[in-house]
């Protein structure tokens, strides 16, 4: 959800998953119907249909390896619509020109590093772009303080390592070696959560596409076609900031906040629809005013400022992003499903909006209240919000 797309609830858009196929002689579902049983189907998966018809409609140049040309992997990011009527759904809004730019690195040896706060929608874009690029977006090392080099380079079966020595048999790639291998797009999230010298393991593969087996005196050469897209979070710089060897290996594309509160009111309607539809919630019918509170609300606190400039405001601790707010509509909905009327309410989010604002039970919860009294209580036609979160508060 950046300067804008639908987020890293990013879950950070039309989520029709392929139909379900016969089950396989075993009694074993199809992996069809796997897709469309799981909650939460690889863009791949959910989308298929959309990537289909633009193979089929793409008589563009495709780079070797690629499953589509750069302007039909721009055009299922952005949206739009095919000779053939098919409707291809936005996956990001924002600026036409930050999707280019990343699909373009992906042309080039140079990997593309996603730069943004917490819930700009880095991972939804990087999943959908190794989607549209490799048909494959599985190919995912999640980094952590305790990421090991083995996620990035190989790791052994150690059965086999004590039974026949070191040899290919023994070794277990990393998606990232397979990704090599194969010519497809490997991803790496939270790339400044990894310790220093496990990030630096990229150093070599980035520059020499080459990933080094010194144990068996080989190496493995990554094919045409291969790429990495790694994330990381602004939040996060001085944690384990990336060397400079390593930086110079990505093309940097810093995914902003929604510009403005219509876009990012219509990526939180269009991502909680579709979560809501994959979670068999009902629809709301007058949920838009809620949206529209909570997104004004979460806007007016991280940018310390309400909306008409006149009152300046404490920001609290937390990001406030917009998959924070799609997960506060998306709460308040099931509550107003299974414990309602299925109408969302303002006592439906209140709960939700507090708990996204209060981080820390002591300044956030100033913050909180001084917005409450001084903005809310005052704005016309928002005295319903205003008496639920006091109630939540009290």
């Amino acid at each position: 959800m950046p300067g804008t797309r639908t987020t890293d609830t990013d879950t950070d858009t039309d989520q029709s998953a392929a139909p379900a196929g016969p089950a396989g002689a075993s009694g074993a579902a199809a992996p069809e119907a796997a897709a469309a049983e799981a909650l939460r189907p690889h863009a791949e998966d959910a989308f298929a249909h959309e990537l289909a018809a633009l193979a089929a409609a793409d008589d563009r140049p495709r780079p070797a390896r690629w499953r589509l040309s750069p302007w039909a992997v721009a055009t299922y990011l952005l949206g739009g619509a095919l000779p053939d009527g098919t409707v291809i759904t936005p996956k990001y809004v924002g600026p036409r020109r930050i999707v280019e730019v990343a699909v373009t690195t992906l042309a080039t040896d140079r990997a593309l590093l996603l730069l943004g706060v917490p819930g700009t929608a880095k991972t939804w874009v990087s999943e959908h772009l190794a989607a549209a690029v490799s048909g494959d977006s599985t190919l995912l090392v999640q980094g952590t303080a305790g990421t090991p080099e083995e996620a990035i380079r190989y790791g052994w079966n150690y059965a086999r390592l004590l039974a026949h020595g070191p040899s290919r048999d023994a070794l277990v790639p990393s998606p990232v070696m397979r990704a090599m291998a194969d010519g497809k797009t490997a991803r790496v999230e939270e790339l400044t959560r990894m310790p220093a010298d496990v990030q630096d393991t990229l150093i070599t593969i980035l520059s020499e596409k080459t990933l080094p087996i010194p144990e068996l005196g080989q190496e493995v050469q990554a094919v045409r076609g291969f790429n990495l897209i790694a994330t990381a979070n602004d939040r996060d710089r001085g944690v384990n900031e990336l060397s400079s060897a390593l930086r110079r290996r990505f093309n940097t594309v810093v995914l902003p906040l929604p510009a403005t509160p219509e876009e990012e009111v219509d990526i939180v309607s269009r991502r909680v629809g579709q979560i809501g539809r994959a979670l068999d919630l009902p629809p709301a019918p007058d949920g838009a005013d809620e949206i529209r509170r909570v997104v004004t609300v979460f806007r007016e606190l991280r940018e310390g400022m309400t909306a008409d400039g006149r009152t300046r405001l404490k920001s609290p601790s937390g990001t406030l992003s917009t998959a924070e707010a799609i997960s506060v509509i998306t709460g308040g909905l099931a509550l107003a499903a299974h414990f309602g009327d299925g109408v969302l309410r303002a006592g439906d989010v209140a709960a939700g909006v507090q708990g996204a604002v209060v981080r820390d039970p002591e300044a956030d919860r100033v913050a909180w209240q001084e917005y409450l009294e001084a903005v809310v209580r005052e704005r016309d036609g928002w005295q319903d919000f205003y008496r639920a979160c006091r109630e939540v508060s009290a």
